[in-house]
């Protein structure tokens, strides 16, 4: 698949042909790419735990939250700048897609580098908040002093290959993760065990990685495609608007997430530090499993643009079966290979007590809520790129509140740890669902607003 025309101007490719392709090979594209970030991350853990201190490992867990919150807030705007781009493409408007490409990321720097500074100065006390104690949450907090600067070049390298996306070059955004990934495969043994750092060391290697994927983003994004115009400070000001029109919702969906997370953690940590560890195996489990989803969930989104920009109600409506019916084929087949599975993870993370019984619990029965998590990620996609950003704000928010706070607590109450698994399950169902139907519903209302206009 080509993104470009005999004349070197990009063309809306996603308005023709097999949809599902389409679906395939985007995802596909970036499930390599963030696979590989996602396999560097679960060594990175693993490396960390065969250190033999349970903190350690805690310690990562703990600093993975506050991390959520920053990436989300980096999320919400690539979000968006790959919706406006890619409607701009799909219109036919190439100078306008660049001048939105060049907006969206000065607007990505700034609010990206406002988040990190924020959160810097009181990084010991929201690890506190989110139950750090002792050794853990002084690991914690100094692995954060080296990481989060970092965050500035994440968001900027989001914002990157998400341009890419727009335009329909997934081999070049993939490349943005998965050259990341590579370079990280090779730094984290060095500098942890190597130059002796431990887990600072895993701690510098995600610095080198953030710079890494814009260096690449970069060439691809405007050497290749010279897709992001020179950036003109009224245009940013001006381009505020269709950005952040749909990034502020997106944003407050995004951070929804980690708010259940940190919700979700404190009930975990009174069970303990090796639950604590058992969740931290989890969390790198879960994007090494699933990364294809997260994947899916932001190819689509483009690809839903494009054919929104084109006036193509139809095909929009196909993209959305195609995706929720790979979602759901893939997740099942994943999760029975995480049960057959579930003993040598345990293992190969030498985790024994409640971390092996929680790890092999989640194998078991907690991988369920990732069909309807799925679900949940295509439909705000879908509402994202389709003009109905405060849907996803809506389903995100009322997962991480109704459909986690009474779940997790009473399950946690009946069941201990593994209670509060399944409530997590039991919440995703009833809003991934419902957000299914929902999708369905606004492509129709939004089938109905283009025949009258």
């Amino acid at each position: 698949m080509t993104a470009m025309t005999t004349a070197g101007r990009p063309r809306a490719v996603f308005t023709q042909g097999s949809t599902m392709r389409h679906v395939l090979v985007m995802t596909g594209t970036g499930a390599i790419g963030l696979m590989a970030l996602f396999v560097v991350d679960f060594l990175s853990l693993l490396y960390v735990s065969r250190l033999g201190n349970p903190s350690l490992t805690a310690a990562v867990g703990y600093s993975t939250q506050l991390l959520f919150f920053l990436f989300a807030i980096s999320l919400g705007m690539a979000i968006a700048i790959t919706a406006v781009v890619s409607r701009a493409i799909g219109s036919g408007d190439f100078a306008r897609a660049r001048e939105l490409a060049a907006s969206g990321l000065v607007q990505m720097l700034v609010f990206s580098g406002a988040a990190m500074a924020a959160a810097y100065p009181f990084r010991h006390e929201i690890l506190e908040f989110v139950g750090a104690r002792g050794e853990a949450l002084e690991v914690a907090t100094r692995f954060l002093a080296i990481v989060l600067p970092a965050n500035v070049l994440l968001g900027a390298g989001m914002a990157l290959s998400g341009i890419l996306r727009a335009v329909g070059d997934a081999r070049r955004s993939m490349y943005v993760t998965l050259s990341g990934g590579i370079v990280t495969a090779f730094t984290d043994p060095l500098f942890i065990f190597g130059f002796g750092f431990g887990v600072y060391g895993a701690a510098i290697a995600i610095v080198i990685s953030r710079v890494v994927f814009v260096v690449v983003g970069l060439h691809g994004a405007v050497y290749t495609h010279h897709l992001v115009g020179r950036p003109r400070p009224k245009a940013v000001v001006g381009d505020l608007m269709p950005v952040m029109g749909i990034a502020l919702p997106a944003i407050v969906t995004n951070l929804a997430t980690p708010v259940a997370n940190a919700y979700a953690i404190r009930i975990f940590a009174a069970f303990g530090q090796d639950t604590v560890a058992a969740i931290a195996i989890i969390d790198r489990i879960v994007p090494l499993s699933f990364g294809a989803i997260f994947a899916l969930s932001a190819a689509v989104g483009p690809i839903l643009g494009q054919n929104l920009g084109a006036r193509l109600a139809l095909r929009v409506r196909q993209i959305l079966t195609d995706s929720f019916t790979l979602t759901a084929i893939y997740v099942v087949t994943v999760w029975m290979v995480l049960i057959l599975l579930s003993g040598a993870i345990v293992w190969i993370f030498d985790a024994k007590g409640d971390t092996a019984r929680l790890v092999i619990f989640f194998c078991r029965f907690g991988a369920a809520a990732w069909i309807f998590l799925g679900w949940l990620f295509v439909a705000n996609a879908a509402f994202n790129n389709l003009g109905f950003p405060i849907l996803s704000t809506l389903f995100n928010w009322g997962r991480a509140t109704l459909g986690t706070v009474p779940f997790v607590t009473l399950g946690a109450h009946l069941y201990g740890a593994e209670g509060a698994l399944m409530g997590i399950v039991a919440g995703a169902a009833i809003f991934g669902t419902a957000a299914v139907a929902t999708a369905y519903l606004s492509v129709g209302r939004l089938a109905r607003r283009l025949a009258v206009t």
